[in-house]
């Protein structure tokens, strides 16, 4: 059985799937459906994606508006520094993060429900970092915090991290619409 813990933000989890190690090496279920269900997480993934990048490299903060998707994140090689944000309209911790290092060592993932910005820092030279998505990318929905914002305050491993220039030009949130914040509600 997996091993599920929760976070300071509402829904946010942290997964320790099973490990089963010999002289041959390990197995590890990365996700199956009904293990997943009894743990309380109920969405349906429809994209698989996976990156590569380098140390320092942090990607986000990103989300999607009107098509907000739940992800379950996790590095198969090397180490990142994860982070979820609440964007959900009438929540509690609306603009509060929660983070945790993710590594090919600890073997754990984080399940980031709808309504939450995402993103990550690399820690060691490369990560490989594998997600699922519950809903299609799309770039004409997607929105983005800037990954300094002082009043979020993430406690970000390296000061000076490598950004793509989208990332980089992202606004606060306390500039942002709520009319380009996802629409999930906690109301």
């Amino acid at each position: 059985m997996i091993k599920i813990m929760p976070t300071s933000l509402d829904g946010v989890l942290i997964i320790e799937p099973d490990i089963f190690k010999d002289s041959r090496g390990a197995f590890m279920e990365t996700y199956q459906k009904k293990k997943y269900t009894l743990a309380g997480i109920n969405s349906v993934f429809v994209q698989d994606n996976f990156s590569i990048s380098h140390k320092g490299t942090l990607r986000g903060l990103h989300y999607q508006i009107s098509h907000s998707q739940a992800k379950l994140v996790q590095v198969i090689k090397g180490a990142v520094f994860d982070v979820a944000i609440d964007l959900r309209s009438g929540s509690p911790t609306f603009g509060q993060w929660t983070g945790v290092e993710l590594s090919d060592t600890n073997n754990r993932q984080m399940f980031i429900p709808e309504g939450f910005a995402h993103g990550f820092q690399v820690l060691t030279e490369t990560a490989y970092f594998l997600y699922k998505c519950s809903d299609y990318y799309s770039k004409e929905d997607e929105g983005g915090i800037i990954w300094s914002d002082p009043e979020i305050n993430i406690k970000w491993p390296a000061i000076q991290p490598l950004l793509s220039d989208k990332d980089a030009a992202y606004p606060y949130l306390k500039d942002i619409s709520t009319t380009l914040l996802p629409k999930i509600s906690c109301i």
